[in-house]
């Protein structure tokens, strides 16, 4: 079933068209995967998802409602939540109440939202960093309590934003881990990566944004095979990302 639509959605700052009319669909329970070069657009498609900016055209729905334009608060309680490719923590609180801003999103009830945060921190391995202030987590810790608080929205779609970026190999692994379970747990994923061997990994589905166009979609292994694909984005190391 469809759960994110969009159609002709379009993003210019000034002369620049950060977004290029972009049709794409998102399957309940799927992992669909946004790949493209730096300044390709994937994070501004992000935001106009996400209600942090508005469309210059286009319009964006969810669960068949149109949320073209709405504000970010009340698309989070539609069900769609996000994670932020700058990892900022509120560093004065702690770690369990910066996954409450999230759990309020849910409910009024402090014993509620801190039922649901305690639940979310559990789930991302961080409960036992529950009283800790977030400015002394590492940054394998922070991309997490990002996902936490994310979490905690209860989302029915969920937006990364490469949360490996910057990862060791093993913190890496650890968070393809968390990426599946969300998955198995009910939530549709949309993931923007540049880590190659995660995103062909995990994702069900790719699109390809290049200068804010979408170029290509199809499974992992036939994007590596896109002539489109290699010459825009992956080059020589298309044989290489483990999917050929």
């Amino acid at each position: 079933m469809e759960l994110l639509k969009t159609q002709n959605l379009t993003k210019n700052f000034g002369g620049l068209t950060a977004v290029d009319s972009v049709d794409l669909e998102v399957r309940e329970g799927e992992i669909l995967g946004v790949i493209g070069p730096n300044g390709a657009g994937k994070t501004t498609f992000f935001a106009l998802v996400g209600g942090f900016i508005k469309p210059s055209a286009g319009q964006v729905w969810f669960e068949g409602k149109n949320i073209t334009g709405l504000e970010p608060h009340t698309v989070c309680k539609a069900g769609l939540s996000r994670t932020f490719q700058m990892v900022q923590p509120f560093p004065q609180i702690t770690v369990l109440e910066n996954v409450l801003v999230g759990a309020y999103n849910r409910t009024n009830s402090t014993d509620e939202a801190t039922k649901i945060a305690e639940e979310a921190l559990e789930f991302l391995g961080l409960h036992h960093k529950a009283e800790e202030l977030a400015r002394g987590l590492t940054i394998a810790d922070r991309k997490r309590l990002e996902v936490a608080r994310a979490l905690a929205t209860n989302p029915k779609l969920l937006l990364l934003d490469e949360v490996m970026a910057g990862l060791r190999p093993k913190e890496t692994e650890e968070q393809i881990e968390i990426v599946r379970k969300l998955q198995k747990r009910g939530v549709t994923l949309i993931i923007v990566e540049h880590v190659m061997r995660v995103i062909m990994s995990l994702s069900d589905r790719i699109a390809v944004l290049h200068h804010g166009a979408k170029i290509a979609e199809g499974s992992p292994r036939e994007i590596v095979r896109m002539p489109e694909v290699v010459e825009a984005y992956l080059g020589e190391g298309a044989s290489n990302v483990g999917v050929v």
